[in-house]
């Protein structure tokens, strides 16, 4: 009468009707990680954060069935196409070529800028990213995508770094980094300049993907209602989520810090030996 098959129905009369504390516990770990994530992380992303930051081991395909019980959804992003150029900057051709797998710390450094919208206005965001574990290590915020936005940057970086010695800087062809003051901030700290070839956004791809994930995952469609308030939430994605949290594939699902911290751990070791 109802359509419902005989051995469906034993077994939806033999279930067992007591509620399963690790269950439930689990639901609730699956909830916060999708939380934190401000609704941007798949199942592949969640799994990954159970299983490295909470210490509870779960597959992407359970996790994918339990956000389908709990109605979470994770942002969907349509795919976009770049426009290919092969024309490099007169002075400073593109030195790193996009070999953006390095084998350790300050080595080759990556920025960019992009804008928010910030109260009644846009709002620029400078960013700089060592490609080791695509951690972010600089960052600035004004009103004016100048050259002093991208100095305020690279000089966090660097000074944050520890004023490392043989890095490589990688970017665009914007006035902001082509710029005579910005190239003097890059000669006196002893750092090479790689710029990316005009109109070719694959040329700097890590942070392509970067401001990517986070427009997608954390700022808000409307934007943001004050400077203050987008300065303090992007602050929030860079040093916590992004950095502490988000697992990243291209360091096999570690966070940046995570990956950095192994690989102190295990360089100590070595020069131990040695």
């Amino acid at each position: 009468m109802f359509g419902v098959h005989r051995s469906s129905y034993k077994y939806w009369r033999s279930r067992s009707k007591e509620i399963d504390a690790s269950e439930v516990d689990l639901r609730a770990k699956v909830k916060a990680a999708h939380r934190a994530s401000h609704g941007s992380a798949g199942a592949r992303t969640v799994a990954d954060i159970l299983t490295n930051s909470m210490d509870t081991p779960l597959s992407r395909y359970r996790a994918a069935k339990l956000m389908k019980k709990l109605g979470l959804v994770s942002c969907q992003v349509p795919k976009h196409k770049y426009k290919k150029a092969s024309l490099e900057h007169i002075e400073i051709p593109n030195h790193l070529d996009r070999q953006f797998a390095v084998t350790a710390p300050n080595q080759v450094w990556v920025g960019d800028v992009t804008y928010i919208w910030a109260g009644n206005r846009w709002a620029y965001l400078a960013v700089v990213i060592d490609l080791f574990a695509r951690k972010p290590v600089g960052w600035a915020m004004s009103h004016s995508p100048d050259t002093a936005l991208t100095c305020k940057a690279l000089k966090m970086a660097y000074e944050s770094r520890g004023k490392p010695e043989g890095v490589m800087f990688h970017s665009d062809q914007g006035s902001h980094y082509t710029s005579r003051k910005f190239r003097q901030t890059l000669w006196r700290y002893q750092i090479k300049q790689s710029l990316s070839r005009r109109g070719n956004c694959w040329d700097n791809a890590p942070m392509e993907r970067f401001f990517r994930s986070l427009k997608t995952e954390w700022v808000p469609a409307s934007g943001y209602q004050s400077f203050a308030q987008a300065w303090k939430h992007i602050l929030e994605y860079i040093t916590g989520y992004y950095s502490q949290l988000r697992p990243h594939h291209y360091n096999g699902g570690l966070t940046p810090n995570e990956s950095e911290r192994r690989y102190k751990e295990t360089y100590k070791t070595v020069a131990n030996f040695s």
